[in-house]
């Protein structure tokens, strides 16, 4: 990667002003100042800004994040704060959700960089289960247990929803299994059956399970297992570093 595309993805700085800064000696690589902007950075390179190392990224990254209430699953908006404020990672920004969750809806956020990762778990073509804690207004009614496996028609569509798992474990709290990620879905299927959700937290995608020792704003690398249980097919796997 050249010089001046490295300076400006670390500082997230414009081109222009990666080269002036290169070119005004504010760069240095293996301890030497460079001052061409087509330097070609290599793996091996140790580059620093004004003294400060910049760690190169290699390879793909995966993260789990406990999400607190009040943050979108967004690399930026204008009115809300966003998950990335939790991310202590070099480029940060480069990292997306793969599968969002609501701004009052809580638990496991992945965020990667790999896009097929990522697509894997959101293509409705992958059927990849989601489970999340429910907390309702009124009591849990037994029958939606079958009602929820047969399908729910939700306010404005024209086709059931998938069957899905529904576990009663309290008078007013639940647990439902999802493979499809239909808009405000738990939401609305329970809205269309006479109950109001009022807490909604996401335990899991697919094999991963929010780790519990992750407090609320929390994150962690995921583990190769994890990586893996996606059943990304071989041929689309990015080395893991």
């Amino acid at each position: 990667m050249r010089l001046d595309k490295f300076i400006s993805q670390q500082l997230e700085i414009s081109r222009a002003i990666a080269g002036r800064e290169i070119r005004a000696r504010n760069v240095t690589v293996d301890g030497e100042v460079v001052r061409e902007a087509a330097f070609k950075v290599l793996p091996e390179h140790e580059v620093a800004y004004d003294g400060n190392v910049l760690h190169q990224q290699h390879g793909p990254r995966y993260y789990m994040l406990h999400k607190p209430v009040g943050y979108v699953c967004a690399t930026e908006d204008e009115q809300h704060p966003t998950i990335l404020y939790f991310i202590e990672e070099p480029m940060a920004w480069k990292l997306h959700a793969a599968g969002r969750l609501d701004i009052d809806t809580t638990g496991l956020v992945l965020l990667t960089d790999d896009g097929q990762w990522s697509h894997r778990i959101t293509s409705p073509r992958h059927h990849c289960e989601k489970t999340y804690r429910v907390s309702l207004a009124e009591t849990v009614d037994p029958t939606l247990i079958a009602r929820f496996a047969a399908g729910i028609m939700l306010q404005g569509e024209t086709e059931l929803t998938k069957p899905a798992v529904l576990t009663i474990i309290g008078d007013k709290e639940a647990r439902v299994t999802l493979s499809e990620g239909r808009y405000h879905q738990v939401k609305r299927m329970f809205a269309a059956c006479g109950n109001h959700v009022e807490a909604l937290h996401r335990e899991s995608v697919g094999d991963i399970t929010l780790d519990e020792s992750l407090e609320p704003g929390e994150y962690r690398a995921l583990t190769e297992a994890e990586i893996l249980s996606i059943n990304l097919p071989a041929e689309l796997q990015k080395p893991l570093l």
